[in-house]
């Protein structure tokens, strides 16, 4: 049976009335526990509640300790046919830890909104946190080693780059080196939320401040994000009067809740992201900007896939690995596929190559991945990557490229020849991080003859 190691430990799962778990959402980060039943579980958890459920045919609450993420505070609830028999069993488990907080915070007397504050900081965090950044090329090197610079800072940083560079994983790793690192970090869509809402939803509001609103009121994003970090995404998306409501708040330090006259204090740092050209807007008089300014004190553009090349196969290696742990699988890319994703433009970036790759994944029904024609969405795959290779005297550029490709493969082969096998020193020998030696002794040797060689 695969490790299961707990991701957060919040999930919700179903069960038949035999214990075998038909669905898994969240809280599993390596180990499929689809099609495995309660029993294969016995050296994760110390008792089972949806078995107990099954029997008694009643819900069934309790504290189950886990062997990776501590305890859990788990409801099992089970679904009777109509005769009466268990059909299914719902299992929902969430953290010990949260439950205990919200049961201080309640017997303390802590006002509603600590409850509310404390859950979505709670949510906020994912696995974005959790997430080796690749960055092998110099591009992406320059903006990381930016990154971990300004994270020891409370300065005002604006993202830039095309819409899924990573904006926001470079956002939360800011956030997770800096001294408000265990304070909450919120991400906000500025063009998910509706205009007439957006007052409400960044400041908050009081009692009666408007029909169908909370009668206790409730804080708004900024006071969630009070001595932490409030991301906002899409920030060109924020129309003219948000973005003079947001200009006071950057300029004072204080928010002032909808229908309150009192201001408040919050220290909050805001991180903000746009795929768009705000200078050209400022022009166009879609933008403010003394805003624009006051956003740009650290600019940070982040680099299209295209810019980085050298990052992509160690990207595609990342979440290969990563989907395959999630599913339980070992599937492998094919010397096709690795030259496909090197030709083709990657419009949608980051994204667009995890998106490809687990559709790839998920509709292979071979351990050997390749790309067809017209996988990739601009159909920019070479001539390499879907046909023969055209004769090496087809052209002098192709005999360059060919005897180029044929001097590296000797060095390195020299290289773990001199080293014993030994990566690290061979890498040190050729002068190149051990990452892109691996890379290339998988192009060289395939990936199951590359696993062979030690790391040190």
């Amino acid at each position: 049976m695969n490790r299961i190691v707990a991701d957060h430990s919040n999930s919700i799962s179903l069960h038949d009335r035999y214990g075998n778990i038909l669905l898994n959402f969240q809280g599993i980060k390596v180990g499929n526990l689809v099609g495995l039943n309660v029993e294969d579980l016995v050296h994760e958890y110390n008792w089972s509640p949806s078995q107990k459920a099954a029997q008694t045919r009643t819900p069934v609450v309790g504290v189950v300790s886990t062997k990776y993420s501590g305890k859990q505070l788990v409801c099992a609830n089970p679904i009777l046919d109509e005769h009466g028999e268990v059909s299914m069993v719902v299992v929902t488990a969430v953290d010990k830890t949260l439950v205990d907080r919200y049961e201080a915070l309640i017997e303390c007397g802590a006002p509603p909104d600590e409850n509310y504050r404390l859950t979505v900081k709670y949510l906020s965090e994912s696995d974005y946190t959790d997430r080796a950044i690749i960055a092998e090329s110099k591009e992406m090197r320059r903006v990381m080693a930016t990154a971990e610079t300004v994270a020891k800072t409370d300065s005002t940083v604006l993202l830039t780059g095309a819409s899924g560079t990573g904006k926001e994983v470079v956002a939360r790793f800011i956030h997770g080196r800096s001294r408000r690192a265990q304070g909450g970090f919120i991400p906000v869509n500025c063009a998910a939320i509706p205009q007439e809402l957006m007052e409400s939803e960044f400041f908050g509001y009081v009692q009666g401040a408007f029909t169908g609103a909370n009668p206790r009121g409730r804080e708004g994003l900024f006071e969630l994000a009070d001595h932490g970090t409030l991301f906002l995404d899409e920030i060109g998306d924020l129309p003219l009067n948000m973005q003079s409501k947001l200009l006071r708040v950057l300029e004072t330090g204080e928010i002032t809740r909808l229908g309150d006259v009192a201001s408040r204090k919050v220290d909050v740092r805001l991180i903000a992201a746009t795929n768009r050209d705000l200078k050209e807007m400022i022009r166009q008089k879609l933008f403010r900007s003394d805003l624009y300014f006051r956003l740009n004190v650290i600019p940070l553009s982040l680099p299209s896939l295209r810019e980085r090349p050298d990052d992509i196969l160690p990207l595609a290696y990342s979440i290969l690995n990563e989907i395959n742990d999630k599913y339980g699988l070992d599937k492998r890319f094919t010397p096709q596929a690795k030259e496909a994703f090197f030709n083709y433009s990657w419009p949608g970036n980051v994204r667009e190559l995890r998106n490809v790759i687990e559709r790839l994944i998920v509709t292979s029904e071979e351990e050997d991945l390749y790309v067809e024609s017209g996988c990739l969405r601009e159909g920019e795959v070479s001539q390499a990557a879907d046909k023969p290779a055209a004769p090496a005297h087809f052209t002098q550029a192709g005999k360059l490229k060919g005897a180029l490709a044929r001097a590296e493969a000797d060095c390195i082969r020299a290289a773990m020849d001199a080293c014993d096998g030994r990566v690290a020193k061979a890498a040190e020998v050729l002068g190149i991080h051990r990452s892109v030696l691996y890379r290339k002794l998988q192009a060289l040797d395939g990936s199951n003859n590359a696993a062979a060689h030690t790391a040190d």
